[in-house]
């Protein structure tokens, strides 16, 4: 079997791992209320009276993937290591790295649907006004870019160790870094104490900072690099790991 169909079969198996366990119902559950609660009730949607989901949907994206997605990546390599089957599938014939393309990309997806299917506050904007799709859809398209980078963290977190609440922990505490470097209290503080070149040199880590310009309705390359290179690196790192593990 080619390494495409490695890929695709761990990953149908992986995708069939969450909808066989209520694990998977409780997190989109959980993840539309808190999308709805925030929208609606904190965020403003109806008191702001515009026609976008920027400043009362997708602002509180980068908060609830901090908790939610590192909840869904810490079973990935964790569990197989609790229940003793890391072994057996790291000495199947198939490349390390297609295991491991295989399994984020099945929680990719799995993020992806859970995105998808907040669609009626899309439904809802448009009821209501008139927005420009156009940028409501590049910032999906953002929102999903940066699950992904959280996501990938999380492979690395949960690659080091057996314990699932481990990795959870170590993974909300790489995500949150992620955050702060780009949150504007934060960098008003460094501004006081560091010099301008510092200051870009930590934002330039931060997911919010990438993500602010999907939510304008801007597709800038080096957004979308930025992402990618967080993912392709955490992948890696998350490959070097397991590589150990089977030499050992």
């Amino acid at each position: 079997m080619n390494g495409f169909g490695n890929i695709k079969t761990i990953a149908k198996r992986e995708l069939r791992a969450y909808f066989s366990s209520p694990v998977a119902y409780v997190f989109i559950v959980i993840f539309l209320l808190l999308n709805g609660f925030f929208t609606f009730m904190v965020g403003g949607f109806f008191e702001r009276g515009e026609a976008s989901l920027a400043n009362s949907f997708f602002m509180w994206h980068p908060w609830f993937y901090l908790f939610l997605v590192p909840a869904v990546g810490m079973r990935l390599w964790a569990d197989e290591r609790r229940v003793g089957t890391l072994e057996l599938l790291l000495t199947m014939p198939i490349a390390p790295w297609e295991a491991i393309v295989g399994k984020f990309l099945a929680s990719w997806l799995f993020l992806g649907l859970a995105l998808v299917l907040t669609f009626p506050v899309v439904l809802t904007v448009n009821h209501l006004g008139s927005p420009d799709n156009g940028v409501i859809f590049t910032a999906y398209v953002g929102s999903w870019l940066m699950a992904g980078a959280y996501l990938a963290v999380s492979c690395i977190t949960s690659a080091i160790t057996r314990s699932q609440v481990v990795s959870f922990i170590i993974a909300v505490v790489a995500c949150l870094f992620l955050i702060l470097a780009g949150f504007p209290p934060v960098i008003n503080l460094l501004q006081g104490v560091a010099g301008n070149w510092l200051v870009d040199v930590i934002t330039s880590f931060s997911v919010i900072t990438h993500f602010e310009g999907f939510q304008k309705g801007v597709l800038d390359s080096r957004d979308i690099l930025f992402f990618l290179s967080v993912i392709g690196f955490s992948l890696f790192t998350t490959s070097v790991i397991l590589r150990t593990h089977r030499t050992s």
